[in-house]
């Protein structure tokens, strides 16, 4: 099944240290929709150099199935952001995960920086700063022109140079969160929630799992497998929102609705705007499906 690339579902990324050899053949058969090969924050300075080999063996030797393959690298502005970025344009992945992009000047320098990389190889940014709070909406802007098309939460990040306290519910970074995904939606980027830290507590986990599909969030990034169930079945249409959909899809498909803006559909009303949604999910659950 060839799927659409914006209905692509991405409800679960994990990081996997490109340094750890055995982690890295395991992602080759976990259920996550994007594996993270990491070449930054999961990986010691003095293995860089060699994690970033065994990242590019790894998408160059392939067995990922339909998961998507991203490989973070380190940022220009450290001893092995350049190098890691020429090897990940010549490795070609699906996309190339950049860190601490700070306004659209950031987006576009990374964006030169790939030029080498194969068509489909698309640029993710982190969104982990406090400047880039200031830029989201001329970021998400330079996704016209350039290769961008994803943003991953770094709340961690964001949280240190906040000097903010991490509570359970995120209040100190709704604004961020927020703005973060109307930035994205205008623009057409996915965009992902951050990391869950407590790997424990996965009813914590569940708790932000549900908050982040309320934002509108696509999936979540996350760093340990336990957490792949529930994240992935959080972030999947439910049955009775594919059987609504389904419905109203069918609805406005009907002849003798042809033509009509709104229209009641068990005992809600559905417009335009909803039979569009409606598709989407749909199209979102057969991928899903279609993943056995």
């Amino acid at each position: 099944m060839t799927v659409d690339v914006a209905n692509r579902p991405r409800r679960s990324a994990l990081y996997m240290p490109a340094s750890n050899a055995k982690a890295v053949e395991k992602a080759r058969t976990l259920p996550a929709d994007v594996i993270i090969l990491d070449l930054e924050d999961a990986v010691a300075p003095e293995s860089k150099p060699a994690a970033r080999e065994a990242a590019v063996a790894a998408v160059q030797a392939g067995g990922f199935g339909d998961r998507e393959v991203v490989i973070r690298v380190n940022g220009l502005d450290t001893p092995w952001g350049a190098e890691d970025l020429a090897a990940a344009a010549e490795a070609g992945p699906d996309a190339v995960l950049v860190p601490k992009v700070n306004d659209a000047g950031d987006v576009r320098l990374y964006d030169q920086r790939l030029h080498a990389a194969p068509p489909h190889t698309r640029l993710w940014t982190m969104i982990e700063t406090a400047k880039a709070a200031f830029h989201l909406w001329e970021m998400a802007e330079a996704a016209h022109g350039t290769r961008l098309s994803a943003w991953v939460m770094g709340v961690n990040d964001f949280a240190k140079e906040m000097r903010a306290r991490q509570t359970p519910d995120r209040a100190p970074f709704l604004p961020l969160l927020t703005l973060s995904v109307a930035a994205a939606r205008a623009h057409g980027l996915a965009i992902l929630d951050g990391v869950h830290n407590d790997i424990e507590d996965l009813e914590a986990l569940e708790a932000v799992c549900v908050q982040g599909v309320d934002f509108g969030f696509d999936g979540k990034t996350l760093i340990h497998p336990k957490h792949l169930e529930i994240c992935n079945r959080v972030f999947s249409p439910s049955p009775e929102d594919i059987a609504w959909s389904r419905a109203v899809i069918a609805a406005f498909n009907a002849p003798e609705n042809s033509g009509k803006g709104a229209l009641r559909v068990d005992g809600k009303m559905a417009e335009r705007l909803h039979l569009a949604q409606a598709e989407r999910l749909v199209a979102v659950a057969e991928a899903i499906a279609a993943r056995g």
